[in-house]
């Protein structure tokens, strides 16, 4: 490149799409406008994020397919993707003295990021070296969170004005000059980062691609029946979004997955008005816009207290499970771990998880409840245990839900769920079960709910004998929950705990009051909604 080139860097993180990408396009018309502007996409594999106790080799496996379908659609813009390892500041430092010496500057432009601890450390170390270096860099909001929010009160509103406005439009090929690669640099695999293998043999696609066609058959047809379908794990697989991997990687937008689904909600009552038949219930996409707004309400809350990825909301609550991690801590974790706690429901929710990536939210909220209330174990280890094992790991939403299904934000109404009762209601003739936990197969619908139930010669009729076979329930529930319930009735009635609590609320709180509108006044407009979600026992 010559002498006195601008380059613009188009740093790409969670956002890897060129469709709505307020960066990029922005990029492209200041390089444009400049006579010697020129556009560089690139991608930074960052030790300390590989590396970091909460990162798989599954999620880096999903990032990698998505990187790849990214890199094919910036060359049809005429726009490179380098890919490079190493610490952020380093490389563009690197790139910054390089350019400045040939008489040339740098310019940044990247979306804002609710990640983790480690992105959120590395975020602030590059604004501390662009100020130092006098380098311009550009951050776009991505979703509905708002970066330094003082306030809830209006949030909802800021949210509907950002998802209602235009879909940014996608650069013209051309548009921009590219800067010239020597070396583009190749895509590793999970093995060549030295991560650990991690099986999941049926884990779903990151790629825009794979997210459109879920989009377009959950608003054509699977998602017709969401709000009734969406508890169970056998009727959830086909009945959620199964949008969550595009979003978490930024190759759909909210923005467009929301105004599709306002679309299809218009197109809905329309044919409702008319008298057309149409078996997609409107109170299913509403149920669904519902859990958009919902997605950027949690972000929210770690994005204003980074600190409750690691602390509990209310400090005094997490006390209750205090003291040294023991032997038997980790036992039970394990056991939970490996799916094989003896709640054949639990077990069969966790093996599946560990094989697809995925899970429906109130079997999460289920794993995670049990772990915390029945086993008593700290969230922050059984969280990260989770972290893992979701390929849709979004620390904004993982953490405070987690924090949520523990008990520890203080405004949330303890849900201790019965793995016995939500097997019978979600899984009644144990299907699910008998498809992730082989030792049940032959076990009766009568006994597969709670197989320690059986009589000695049902468990030899069945070839699964408890204790042998399949584990003895590594708790009892009833006394497990009965001892969480008064340790935290007790806790959450102390001054200091009400004080905390009343705290949360303020800064944390939905500001939406309760009532409900009834599917046929369902609005067109973007949906202000009640997000305590009622998730049952």
């Amino acid at each position: 490149m010559s002498t006195g080139t601008q380059l613009h860097l188009v740093w790409f993180k969670r956002d890897l799409r060129v469709a709505d990408h307020a960066p990029l396009a922005a990029a492209v018309a200041a390089a444009n406008g400049e006579r010697r502007g020129a556009v560089l996409g690139l991608y930074v594999i960052e030790p300390e994020v590989i590396g970091a106790e909460d990162f798989a080799a599954r999620h880096w496996e999903a990032a990698a397919g998505a990187l790849e379908e990214l890199r094919g659609a910036l060359q049809e813009l005429d726009l490179p993707l380098a890919i490079r390892k190493g610490g952020a500041v380093v490389l563009f430092e690197k790139l910054r003295a390089g350019l400045v010496a040939a008489g040339g500057a740098l310019t940044v432009w990247s979306h804002e990021e609710t990640g983790n601890a480690v992105t959120f450390a590395r975020d602030r170390a590059v604004g501390k070296w662009a100020r130092e270096q006098g380098v311009r860099w550009t951050e776009f909001p991505q979703n509905g969170v708002v970066r330094r929010l003082r306030s809830r009160d209006g949030w909802a509103q800021v949210w509907n004005v950002r998802m209602g406005a235009p879909v940014v439009r996608t650069p013209d090929k051309g548009g921009a000059r590219p800067w010239p690669l020597k070396e583009a640099g190749d895509i590793p695999t999970a093995g060549d980062l030295g991560l650990a293998a991690d099986a999941c043999e049926k884990c779903q696609l990151a790629t825009r691609a794979e997210g459109w066609r879920q989009l377009e058959s959950f608003l054509g047809h699977r998602g017709k029946n969401y709000n009734r379908e969406m508890s169970s794990p056998l009727t959830a697989t086909e009945s959620c979004s199964r949008l969550s991997l595009a979003l978490c990687y930024g190759t759909l937008s909210m923005k467009e997955i929301a105004q599709a689904s306002l679309r299809r909600l218009a197109e809905l009552q329309q044919l409702r008005k008319s008298g057309t038949p149409e078996d997609f219930r409107l109170g299913a996409l509403r149920a669904f816009v519902a859990r958009l707004h919902w997605h950027c309400h949690f972000m929210q809350k770690l994005e204003s207290e980074p600190r409750i990825e690691f602390t509990a909301f209310v400090p005094a609550l997490d006390a209750l499970r205090g003291g040294e991690w023991s032997a038997g801590h980790a036992e039970k974790l394990a056991a939970w771990a490996e799916g094989r706690t003896g709640y054949p429901f639990i077990d069969a929710c966790m093996r599946s998880l560990r094989s697809t990536g995925w899970i429906n939210f109130r079997m999460r909220a289920m794993l995670m409840s049990f772990a915390s209330y029945d086993l008593w174990l700290p969230w922050r280890r059984s969280g990260l245990h989770l972290a893992r094992l979701f390929t849709d790991y979004e620390p904004g939403i993982h953490w405070p839900q987690v924090q949520m299904q523990s008990g520890t934000t203080g405004i949330n109404t303890l849900r201790m769920y019965s793995p016995v009762k939500q097997s019978h209601d979600q899984d009644g003739e144990g299907v699910f079960i008998r498809r992730w936990v082989p030792e049940l197969a032959a076990v009766s619908a009568a006994f597969v709910h709670e197989p320690w139930r059986m009589p000695t010669m049902e468990q030899e009729r069945s070839g699964c004998v408890v204790g042998r076979d399949y584990p003895r329930p590594v708790v009892d529930h009833a006394e497990a929950v009965k001892f969480a319930r008064a340790s935290f009735t007790v806790a959450r009635g102390s001054a200091d705990v009400r004080a905390a609590t009343g705290e949360v609320l303020r800064k944390h709180g939905s500001r939406k009051r309760s009532g409900r509108k009834s599917a046929g006044s369902a609005p067109t407009s973007l949906l202000s909604v009640e997000l305590e979600l009622d998730l049952g026992g």
